[in-house]
C-alpha cells in the first residue's frame, strides 16, 4: 500500500526507537520486483482467505442472524437484493441488482437498468426510485395471482425479504417511498464509515468492524458496484465507438450500426482486418479498407490511449443487455 505520509510514520517509529529512522520505497532494480513481489503474494493470501470465509456455512449464518437481529427482522434472510447506481457526469446512468441467497452470491439473477434522467444530471436519488419501480413492477407482472408464477417468464417473481441501498439516509427514505405496503426490509449502507440506515432513522446501526454481519453487507455492497460499473464502462465504449465512426467519411447509420453490433469496440475492428470487416452486409472490400486506414490513423493520433473511452476497459466479463 502506498505510503501517503511517509515522514510521519518515520517519525512515529524514531519516537518509539530512540534514534532517526528513514523510510525508502524503492522504484526500480531488485528491490522494487521484491517489493512487488510481496504485493502480490499478500494479495494472494487474503483473496484466499476472503473466499474461505465466504463460503463458511457457519460463517454465513451468522452473519445472516446478526443481520436479521440489527434489523428487528423474524428470521434470517434467504434472498437479498442490493442496488447500485453508477452514471459519469449524468450520462448513461446504470443501475445494478445483485442477488446473495443464503449470503453466496447468485449471479444468474443478476440484473442490470439502463436509468433516464428527467435533468440529464446525476441523481442517485431519482435514479434508485426509479430502478427500484422498475424491478417490483416486473415482479408484480410476474406473479398472475397470489399463489402463482408465470414459470414461462420467471425474471423477477422471487420477493427479497431485505433490499440493500448503496447510500445513506436519502437513498433509504426514498427507496422507502417505493416499498411502501410491501413485506420488504430495507436498509442502506453509507460508504464513509459504513453506517448501516433504516427507513427514517434518526440514528444508523453501527456495526463492529469485526462483525460478519458488516463483512456480507459490504461484500454485497462491493459486488453492486462493480457489476454496475463494468457495464457502464462498456456502454460507454459502445457510445465512444459510435462518435469515432460518425468521423469517417462514407460510413452512414446503417453501417455504423453493422460495425458496432459486430464488433462492439475500436480496438475489435481494427485487429479483425480488411477481410473480416469486408465479409459484414453492406460493407464490402473498398470501405472495409477505408474503415482500417481511418482506424488506423486514429490509432496514430492517440497513442496510449483507448480510442473508443480513452480509458481502461474490463473485457474480462461478457456484458449482457440491461432489463427494460
Amino acid at each position: 500500500v502506498p505510503l501517503e505520509d511517509g515522514g510521519a510514520l518515520a517519525d512515529l517509529i524514531s519516537q518509539r526507537r530512540n534514534s532517526k529512522v528513514e523510510i525508502r520505497v524503492p522504484q526500480r532494480g531488485e528491490k522494487r520486483e521484491l517489493l512487488d513481489s510481496v504485493q502480490r503474494n499478500s494479495h494472494d493470501v487474503l483473496f484466499r482467505h476472503l473466499a474461505k470465509r465466504s463460503q463458511d456455512i457457519s460463517t454465513r449464518s451468522q452473519a445472516l442472524e446478526e443481520i436479521a437481529q440489527a434489523l428487528g427482522m423474524d428470521q434470517a434472510p434467504l434472498r437479498i437484493e442490493c442496488f447500485d447506481i453508477a452514471n459519469m457526469q449524468g450520462s448513461q446512468i446504470v443501475a445494478s441488482m445483485v442477488v446473495f441467497e443464503d449470503g453466496v452470491a447468485k449471479k444468474s439473477d443478476y440484473r442490470r437498468f439502463s436509468i433516464q434522467s428527467e435533468t440529464g444530471k446525476p441523481n442517485d436519488v431519482a435514479a434508485m426510485k426509479q430502478v427500484l419501480s422498475r424491478r417490483l413492477a416486473r415482479m408484480d407482472e410476474e406473479i398472475i395471482d397470489e399463489n402463482e408464477v408465470d414459470w414461462s417468464k420467471v425474471k423477477f417473481a422471487y420477493p427479497p425479504q431485505l433490499i440493500i441501498v448503496d447510500g445513506g439516509k436519502p437513498q433509504v427514505n426514498a427507496a422507502a417511498e417505493v416499498l411502501e405496503g410491501r413485506d420488504i426490509f430495507l436498509c442502506g449502507l453509507a460508504k464513509r464509515f459504513e453506517e448501516v440506515w433504516l427507513p427514517n432513522a434518526k440514528d444508523p446501526i453501527i456495526f463492529p468492524r469485526n462483525s460478519e454481519a458488516l463483512y456480507l453487507f459490504q461484500r454485497i455492497r462491493d459486488e453492486a458496484h462493480r457489476f454496475a460499473n463494468t457495464y457502464h464502462r462498456s456502454k460507454r465504449s459502445k457510445e465512444g465507438l459510435a462518435s469515432i465512426l460518425e468521423e469517417i467519411d462514407g460510413l452512414g447509420a446503417v453501417r455504423r450500426k453493422t460495425l458496432i453490433d459486430h464488433f462492439g469496440s475500436v480496438a475489435k475492428i481494427r485487429a479483425a482486418g480488411v477481410d473480416e470487416i469486408a465479409a459484414l452486409t453492406g460493407i464490402g472490400p473498398k470501405i472495409a479498407t477505408h474503415i482500417a486506414h481511418a482506424l488506423a490513423k486514429e490509432a496514430g493520433a492517440l497513442t496510449g490511449v483507448d480510442a473508443a473511452t480513452g480509458e481502461i476497459l474490463d473485457s474480462s466479463e461478457k456484458v449482457v443487455e440491461p432489463e427494460v
